[in-house]
């Protein structure tokens, strides 16, 4: 083998394993009943990842009020270059010295005459300091006191369990559409087999009414209606089947799946699954709807904020210390020749609030009328839930006598589609009375479908309001 074929034989190896593994990723399969549907769901939904998050970024909020607690320490290291160091002027003072000591001495000048101290002595003009100088140093600081910092520790713990609901709130929204969503494509499996059933009778018919022709015993319209009826059917099934494959981009989408992954819903919905364990379910408690649990921690957390401003009114203390190194030098050689002086101090402060421009109290009362709000959201929410779990109740009492409704009512229109297509077959009957009955029964499909559907819906809408979903 030459270099030349060796080469194309390793591209055509390396494009195949690509290929293979473009279609591995493009197969893979998942088999899901609803709980698994739910389970992948929580945990790929970008809107339950996002709530995680903020959960986590509310972590780092609590680890910065636990940091305002904890000692302060800071270090530094300096120097400073002066090209002009600043001339200071003073009193001359040792001019002044001097005449004291000669006048108090009686010390005469050249001509004999006592020593008198000028009225002005003027001023002196020194530079002092140096051209360079370095410093070297460690402050460290504590709150010994401080009403807002003790009261965001107190509150990170009901901060994050207010993070923790938003994301059971985001689970929970997530876990009943996709039991909705899920529950519907099981649904649509019968609608399809009915639809395939009534093609199949449909072909029969088309095929009987052709020979019936053949042998004129029937018209040529009874062939043509039935070829319209085969027609519709066939027509409605593609629309069944396109309204099915959307839903189920739906559902990937609502779960987080790859577009290109495939999903099977291995589960079966049955009516005594619709109707098990539901109005028996009477004994609620508000406190389990999760909207109700994550008010009362918002509540909480707006008490906090008034008893933050609040505290904020007394006295603050804290704990301040330094420890530094000073050199002063005429050249750069910091680390050379010469010493270096140290400086240390330890200090307590006190800050007493005495005035603040009334901007204290308007925070009190800014955060006293939100707590307000949030009390009168709670109230609504608790009248709100009455009415949801009752209009829940109710939808899903209606539900359930029409699915029965429309369940017996299908049944008696197949027996009466059965009954039309003997009569015809024994040439008692007309291929009319055979189109009129299973249009009927082709409506009667369509209302349980509709309403099991229904039921579906208003068994998930009840269980999310008594807060057991």
């Amino acid at each position: 083998m030459n270099l030349k074929t060796g080469i194309l034989a390793l591209l055509a190896l390396t494009a195949n394993t690509v290929f293979a593994q473009t279609n591995q990723q493009k197969d893979t399969i998942y088999e899901f009943t609803a709980q698994q549907c739910i389970d992948f769901g929580i945990k790929n939904n970008y809107k339950v990842k996002n709530a995680i998050v903020d959960m986590q970024i509310q972590e780092q909020t609590n680890r910065q009020y636990t940091a305002l607690a904890y000692p302060q320490i800071n270090g530094s290291l300096g120097t400073n270059y002066y090209p002009n160091v600043a001339v200071q002027s003073f009193p001359n003072f040792i001019a002044a010295g001097t005449y004291g000591v000669l006048e108090k001495e009686g010390v005469k000048d050249g001509n004999g005459n006592a020593i008198k101290s000028p009225t002005d002595f003027g001023f002196i003009n020194a530079a002092f300091g140096t051209k360079w100088n370095g410093n070297a140093g460690v402050t460290l600081s504590q709150i010994l006191f401080d009403g807002q910092v003790f009261v965001g520790l107190q509150a990170r713990e009901t901060a994050l369990s207010f993070s923790q609901k938003n994301i059971e709130l985001t689970e929970e929204a997530i876990k009943a559409n996709i039991y909705k969503v899920y529950y519907q494509l099981v649904v649509s499996k019968t609608q399809i087999d009915q639809l395939d059933a009534n093609i199949e009778r449909t072909q029969k018919l088309l095929h009987d009414a052709g020979e019936l022709y053949k042998n004129g015993f029937a018209e040529k319209i009874d062939v043509d209606r039935a070829s319209v009826q085969l027609a519709n059917l066939q027509t409605e099934k593609l629309r069944v089947e396109n309204t099915i494959t959307n839903g189920y981009l739906g559902l990937k989408l609502l779960i987080g799946m790859p577009i290109n992954d495939s999903l099977v819903l291995t589960e079966k919905i049955t009516e005594d699954q619709i109707k098990k364990d539901l109005l028996s379910q009477q004994d609620y408690q508000i406190q389990d709807r999760k909207d109700y649990q994550y008010l009362q921690l918002g509540k909480k957390l707006n008490e906090y904020n008034v008893r933050r401003y609040k505290l904020s009114a007394l006295p603050s203390a804290a704990l301040n210390a330094g420890y530094s190194k000073i050199a002063n030098r005429d050249q750069f050689n910091l680390f050379q020749k010469g010493d270096w002086f140290t400086s240390s101090y330890v200090g307590l402060r006190i800050n007493v609030p005495i005035f603040l421009g009334m901007s204290n109290d308007a925070n009190i009362k800014k955060a006293q009328l939100t707590l307000k709000q949030t009390e009168n959201e709670i109230d609504n929410l608790k009248i709100a839930i009455d009415n949801e779990i009752a209009v829940a109740k109710n939808n899903f009492n209606n539900a359930i006598t029409t699915l029965d409704f429309q369940k017996k009512n299908m049944q008696l229109a197949e027996q009466v589609y059965n009954q039309a297509k003997k009569k015809y077959e024994i040439g008692t009957g007309s291929n009319t009375d055979i189109t009129n009955a299973q249009t009927d029964l082709r409506v009667a499909q369509s209302n349980y479908i509709t309403a099991l559907y229904n039921a579906i819906i208003a068994k998930v809408d009840y269980v999310k309001a008594i807060g057991k979903l």
